[in-house]
């Protein structure tokens, strides 16, 4: 009988588990860099993840769609999953433009201007994109639809708004202007910006003046309308209708005391030798019953000391300029003879003239 046999039991067949290869440790961006990101809006650029241990494969699969993360710009990542506010957009421009080595909040080698600064400040009629960005020469990033980078070297002094590095005010303003196409809406944009306290009406015109931008007749008109003290689109359409109707040109803007030297108002437009005012009246500041009598007890304060006042709104004044200075032309003629002149006087005003 033969039997079979057995295997001798070896060490060598005994069963032995796998060894696993060992378990690297998760890359984690570095505690310093949190605030960083904190600071930028929840921002940040590709060099900056990078250097804070994100691998490229991690910052790949976080911004593809439905990821945390998304893709703001080229090389520009928002670190959230919410739309971005129009802040981080502008912030991100300006990530995108900057000298990658240099930091991007520094404003020293990349800053918001023109329209998308001014829209910062609180400009209405100030479009927020394409995103102007200076940065220094010889550097000329590429632009996308998004970002246009505009390289200069004239570098201007720059300031932080609303977290944002950005060139001031009257430099974004002129920045803006070299680039508007729209006539109606450079004049309501400077005018606004002026309007607003952002930079005076001079410092504006030597800003266009350096920036050779005084030869287009556009930006030329509205700067002569500015230093006039004209400070609406309104007004600058009153003008425009007066000159054409051949009135005697008015101070805009002018402030009247009383005799005693309290404030009285500032009227539109004033004559002062006849004692009229124009006074534009907008629908959109008189939503409000308490805003309508403030309207109407300014018009009773200068008619008490003897200014006669004609009323229109930017509307008549736009589709029907022959009727309010027709207005305008009658009342001029009946104040003319008046035997008691008006009690109010201007202080300190005067109308700036526009060189070349």
């Amino acid at each position: 009988m033969i039997t079979p046999r057995t295997r001798p039991h070896t060490h060598e067949h005994a069963h032995t588990p796998r060894a696993r290869p060992p378990v690297r440790p998760r890359r984690r961006p570095s505690a310093a860099a949190a605030p960083c990101f904190r600071r930028q809006l929840r921002l940040a650029t590709r060099r900056q993840l990078t250097a804070a241990g994100i691998p490229a494969g991690t910052i790949a699969s976080r911004s593809r769609p439905g990821g945390p993360w998304q893709r703001l710009l080229p090389r520009v990542y928002l670190l959230q999953t919410g739309p971005p506010d129009h802040r981080q957009r502008a912030l991100g421009a300006v990530l995108y433009a900057a000298d990658p080595a240099a930091d991007p909040l520094s404003g020293d080698t990349a800053a918001l201007t023109g329209a998308a600064a001014l829209s910062l400040l609180g400009i209405p009629e100030a479009p927020r994109t394409p995103a102007d960005v200076l940065v220094r020469s010889p550097r000329r990033p590429a632009g996308t639809p998004e970002v246009r980078t505009l390289a200069t070297a004239r570098w201007p002094q720059t300031i932080t708004v609303a977290g944002v590095p950005s060139t001031r005010p009257v430099r974004a303003a002129a920045d803006y202007a070299a680039r508007a196409t729209d006539p109606q809406q450079l004049r309501a944009v400077l005018a606004r910006v002026v309007q607003s306290g952002w930079c005076h009406p001079q410092d504006l015109h030597a800003e266009l003046r350096t920036a050779r931008l005084l030869g287009r007749p556009e930006i030329r008109a509205a700067a002569a309308e500015l230093l006039a003290g004209v400070r609406s689109p309104a007004e600058a359409q009153a003008r425009d209708a007066l000159t054409a109707a051949g009135l005697p040109p008015p101070l805009w803007n002018a402030r009247l005391y009383t005799a005693d030297g309290a404030f009285l108002a500032a009227p539109d437009a004033y004559w002062p030798d006849e004692g009229v005012a124009l006074e534009i009246d907008s629908a959109e500041y008189h939503y409000t019953r308490d805003a309508w009598q403030a309207t109407l007890r300014r018009r009773l304060r200068l008619e008490a000391h003897g200014i006669l006042v004609v009323s229109a709104t930017p509307s008549m004044v736009r589709d029907t300029p022959t009727q309010v200075t027709s207005a305008i032309r009658t009342i001029l003629t009946l104040a003319t003879p008046r035997p008691t002149p008006p009690t109010a006087t201007l202080r300190g005003h005067h109308q700036l003239l526009l060189f070349g």
